[in-house]
């Protein structure tokens, strides 16, 4: 019997991945400083329709003291699709490389721009790829986000809140945590690795989730078809 071979996984382009002020000492203009001002002035301070207390992401103001920041600027384009998988995957050991005491693993996180990605197409091909990791990813304890320009995705507190959307794409990935129960529910089969992680938590996090939810359906009335999916 013949053996299927496999095709050959194409090679990503390379990226030059920088620290969180060299991100900042980038000429005016450069994607990386611009995805640098918009995480200082935005994802790193508080929104009055977040829905809740802290900052928009409440990881990101102590990952940046500490270092545990890695960005990256990648020239890859829509026709690019299975390249930017592969960059992804190696952003990945990019991640798990970053050094850190083992009780500030949570703030580590790569985020990658992708200004060539922009409109539909960019966007449709970013999602293919993001889709294609983010199952294996959650076996490692990873989380793989797409935030861009024009996301319809609901936030956690406030549904009404787009917290995904960015400036321009832009592809992070942190640790998975225990307040992750309500994206669980929006991926069902990510639950699996939340609760291996998480254990009795995590199951009391997603039971609430879910209770969350229904009641927010029940104020809300039928939900409308074609939202986005995470």
């Amino acid at each position: 019997m013949s053996r299927r071979l496999r095709p050959p996984v194409p090679p990503s382009v390379p990226v030059a991945w920088m620290g969180w002020e060299e991100a900042g000492r980038v000429p005016a203009g450069e994607p990386s400083q611009f995805l640098a001002e918009w995480f200082a002035s935005y994802v790193m301070r508080p929104h009055p329709e977040l829905g809740r207390t802290g900052h928009v992401c409440p990881y990101m103001a102590q990952a940046t003291r500490l270092n545990l920041v890695r960005i990256a600027v990648s020239p890859l384009t829509p026709e690019d699709g299975a390249q930017i998988a592969a960059l992804l995957r190696s952003a990945q050991a990019v991640f798990d490389a970053i050094p850190c005491e083992d009780g500030k693993r949570v703030f580590r996180s790569a985020i990658i721009a992708f200004p060539a990605c922009t409109g539909p197409e960019g966007i449709a091909a970013l999602e293919r790829a993001q889709h294609s990791l983010r199952y294996r990813a959650a076996l490692r304890r990873h989380m793989i986000g797409l935030f861009e320009p024009d996301s319809a995705q609901p936030g956690i507190a406030n549904r009404a809140f787009p917290s995904f959307r960015a400036p321009l794409p832009v592809i992070a990935i942190r640790t998975l945590v225990e307040r992750d129960g309500p994206f669980m529910l929006r991926n069902p089969p990510m639950a699996l690795s939340y609760l291996a992680a998480f254990r009795r938590s995590g199951l009391r996090n997603l039971l609430e989730a879910f209770r969350g939810r229904r009641a927010d359906r029940k104020l809300r009335g039928p939900s409308v078809p074609g939202g986005a999916g995470a």
